[in-house]
């Protein structure tokens, strides 16, 4: 499968974002609180960040309840949960060690999606969550620079290799900047740019999860792999962990 595929088309309109309509499965029967379980000596569960399948999961990896979100960095309605329930979400529950969160990349915007998710996972686990929640924070900024590209430079890159693409947009956003400032130097971000296997692995992932269904909009929520229809907001979260036990 061609990246390439995924990279033809430059798609700046970022409001293709936000769920589906539904409860977020407030109609199950809540289950009764679960207990507390106590993290590693000398950490706490937030700590515990390790690399899965298809993205990061912070917490304990026994935690009986498993939050995982699909998202994309230059969501507005992702970037809303993360401004509201990023906080809560890792001190109140993920310390808990009742529940794990597990961040997948999901490219809703195609190529320009692409820059922030490599960079975001370029140093691996220990900063990725921290990075995640910083690129929400700074994500208006982001978005802003893209809608100011020029049509000259979006028509230039239509043509271009997909590497030259991705590097133009980082460069476009300031993304390099922002990662530097992260402790990335900016040789690392410009190779991790050019991972080709990693832009592989994210564009198949984007493709395989949107055809089988179980994407159909960012944020998306499974809670122990159940999807939790209509959850985009942090209430609609915090309100499915409560209803499991947490």
């Amino acid at each position: 499968m061609k990246s390439r595929l995924l990279l033809l088309a430059l798609p700046l309109a970022l409001a293709a974002c936000g769920g589906g309509n539904g409860d977020a499965n407030s109609t199950a029967p809540a289950a009764s609180p679960l207990p507390a379980i106590a993290a590693p000596a000398g950490q706490d569960w937030t700590q515990v960040v390790s690399k899965t399948d298809e993205g990061y999961v912070m917490g304990n990896p026994n935690a009986p309840i498993k939050l995982v979100e699909y998202g994309s960095r230059l969501c507005p309605a992702c970037g809303a949960f993360a401004r509201e329930g990023y906080e809560p979400l890792t001190n109140t529950y993920v310390k808990s060690g009742k529940v794990s969160w597990e961040f997948r990349e999901f490219l809703i915007h195609g190529a320009p999606d692409l820059p922030p998710a490599l960079l975001g996972i370029c140093a691996g686990e220990a900063t990725f969550f921290p990075v995640l929640e910083q690129m929400y924070q700074s994500q208006q900024g982001f978005n802003d620079k893209l809608q100011a590209m020029p049509p000259a430079m979006q028509q230039q890159l239509q043509n271009a290799k997909p590497v030259d693409v991705i590097k133009a947009l980082a460069d476009q956003m300031d993304l390099i900047n922002f990662v530097k400032q992260r402790g990335i130097p900016e040789a690392k971000a410009r190779q991790c740019l050019s991972d080709m296997t990693q832009i592989d692995r994210l564009t198949k992932q984007t493709q395989d999860r949107g055809a089988d269904g179980t994407v159909t909009g960012t944020p998306t929520f499974l809670l122990n792999g159940k999807p939790l229809k209509g959850a985009i907001s942090w209430s609609d979260v915090q309100a499915a962990l409560k209803n499991a036990g947490a």
